[in-house]
């Protein structure tokens, strides 16, 4: 992307290694950069040192920084419908949504009332322009690549976004960030959801709801009854450790049963399927599905791409047929389609 006038970008910092090098890198290539933390903990939960580090890394590189307050927006839109969707039996990935409606959405809304015309983060990807639409294209880096988090982007959010650090691997990223001699560069990676403590749903969601804890039974595929579990949010399909149950084999969740409170659990050869269908698509190389289409899909972020047959259906959703079983096909996280390094599509696993 080459913006011809108005050279302004509005860069979301975290304080981290990437999107202090973006700010660095769109300065090198003649932008106006403005720096903007989005606060979306409440004060009690936030780690107050990612604002501070990412005020460091603006006041070092010469730049405004300002701090946006999306707390309740984050509460609303991300965490309690991750609580929802936990509760429904169902294991969702909330960075893909934050990233929509509060990384992008958010700071491009507030971008476009400032007449800055571009907003960047430090994720690994690519936007390309072809014929009047925008392409997400994997990063330069396959290892650290970040289209699937990022496949539910709208064209309009596509075509005012750049990422400066699709061209570059790790490691040439944290040298550039000892080039510019940034206080950040030997960060570490956040690896973890910014509002789960130690990882742990199935605590997080317990402290979260109104209602009590309703225990169920463990049942094998035949339904018969193998013990009595702490309550269906602490468990997603292929999960092995946790489970509590005595065998002299390896058990690992094939199913979780809304309806009747059960956890169905088998050997690991039954967690794997070759069919699902999703919802909630979003279409990003092409306009809408009208027909077949051959693709390479990924069930999840650490999950490899297999070749695939999406078929539209009448009511908006895809049926996804696999060549080959896929292990662990999860209720709530996303499927996202690619034709080699482009994203066709994705959507919500059912």
């Amino acid at each position: 992307m080459n913006p011809q006038s108005n050279k302004k970008v509005l860069v979301g910092m975290s304080g981290g290694v990437d999107s202090s090098v973006t700010v660095a890198l769109l300065q090198e290539q003649g932008y106006e950069v403005i720096g903007a933390t989005m606060l979306v903990l409440k004060e009690e939960c936030r780690n107050n040192r990612v604002e501070q580090e990412a005020k460091e890394v603006a006041k070092q590189l010469g730049i405004e920084h300002i701090s946006l307050h999306l707390e309740e927006t984050f509460d609303e839109r991300v965490i309690q419908a991750f609580i929802a969707e936990y509760l429904q039996g169902r294991t969702p990935n909330p960075c893909v949504l934050c990233n929509r409606i509060v990384k992008f959405e958010e700071l491009l809304q507030y971008a476009i009332s400032k007449d800055i015309p571009y907003i960047a983060t430090g994720h690994y990807a690519r936007v390309e322009e072809k014929d009047g639409r925008y392409l997400l294209r994997k990063s330069e880096s396959k290892t650290k690549d970040q289209t699937y988090v990022l496949y539910n982007l709208k064209q309009e959010q596509l075509a005012h976004t750049i990422f400066p650090l699709g061209e570059y691997n790790k490691d040439r990223v944290r040298e550039l960030a000892k080039k510019y001699e940034l206080a950040v560069a030997e960060k570490k990676d956040s690896q973890e959801i910014c509002f789960v403590a130690d990882n742990d749903y199935g605590k997080f969601i317990a402290e979260n709801i109104d209602s009590d804890i309703l225990p169920g039974n463990f049942v094998d595929t035949k339904g018969n009854i193998l013990g009595e579990h702490k309550g269906i949010y602490y468990y997603t399909v292929g999960q092995r450790k946790g489970l509590g149950i005595a065998s002299n084999k390896p058990l690992y969740v094939v199913d979780v049963d809304i309806e009747k409170n059960e956890v169905v659990i088998g050997d690991d050869d039954e967690t794997f399927g070759n069919t699902l269908i999703a919802r909630e698509l979003n279409w990003v190389a092409i306009e809408k599905l009208d027909h077949e289409m051959k693709v390479s899909a990924k069930i999840r972020y650490g999950a490899k791409e297999a070749p695939a047959t999406i078929k539209p259906l009448e009511d908006g959703r895809v049926e996804v047929v696999f060549d080959t079983p896929q292990r662990a096909i999860t209720s709530g996280q996303s499927v996202v389609f690619y034709d080699d390094e482009y994203v066709i599509g994705g959507g919500i696993i059912e």
